[in-house]
């Protein structure tokens, strides 16, 4: 089953959740994870998400996704209502509509960069799988590691490859879980450098989850969550501006 298609019309939020509970089953019992969250994100907002470890933020992001299905409440996401869809159309709503981030890299160690970057577009039938991965993978730095497997690459570099392939199926959403949290400092601040600036490039909406509240204020609002639900939202501060960054600075 597809699913309905929702709100995908121009100005229509890309995210919309209303009332949204998600309960898991636990060791001692059902546990409520989430419990009762509003949040609308328009289309090429950038949103950060903040709070306590265990606050919920990635278990929202998991219920964006698809990965993770909400007990009850509203879920529409890049035009459609994920509580409608079967697992077989949650995977194509990923494959074509979201990218995710995820701290880990997440790259098959047996397939080298620009193999992995191919991968999503590959699934999704398109001809010039190898050469958008390789246009996407130049314009991250990387185009001189093509050939180079995962385990030949520093963590910085696989983030980058990561990065590629997250943003070469041209998502209308990508999700980004602490993107930085197994980087150095400065290593890190290359990676947002450049996830702002591709972002920026193909006008894609981002949601961030990090502890570092700094980067949350690079996005155009942050909201804060706690014990499962949304305790306050504040404007961001824009301290670098993500237009003008230079994609060879994360080289």
């Amino acid at each position: 089953m597809d699913g309905s298609q929702t709100g995908s019309g121009d100005g229509a939020p890309v995210i919309a959740l209303a009332d949204l509970h998600l309960k898991l089953r636990g060791p001692t019992g059902e546990v409520n994870i989430l419990r009762g969250i509003d949040l609308t994100v328009a289309q090429g907002e950038t949103l950060g998400l903040v709070g306590p470890s265990g606050s919920g933020k990635t278990s929202l992001l998991m219920v964006m996704s698809g990965l993770e299905g909400a007990s009850s409440g509203q879920v529409i996401v890049a035009g459609k209502d994920l509580t409608a869809l079967d697992e077989d159309g949650l995977a194509l709503f990923r494959r074509d509509r979201v990218g995710i981030v995820f701290q880990a890299f997440h790259l098959i160690p047996t397939m080298t960069a620009l193999e992995n970057v191919a991968v999503p577009l590959e699934f999704a039938g398109r001809v010039d799988a190898f050469e958008r991965a390789r246009e996407e993978l130049e314009a991250v730095g990387l185009g001189h590691r093509l050939g180079h497997y995962p385990g030949q690459l520093s963590g910085g570099e696989q983030q980058r490859v990561a990065l590629a392939r997250a943003f070469a199926v041209r998502p209308r959403l990508l999700l980004a879980d602490e993107p930085t949290g197994n980087l150095d400092g400065e290593t890190g601040e290359r990676i947002m450098d450049l996830m702002f600036a591709q972002r920026a490039r193909h006008g894609t909406t981002l949601v961030l989850i990090t502890h570092d509240m700094d980067l949350a204020h690079r996005c155009d609002r942050v909201v804060h969550v706690k014990d499962g639900l949304i305790t306050g939202e504040e404007p961001g501060e824009h301290p670098w501006s993500t237009e003008s960054t230079s994609l060879e600075a994360a080289s």
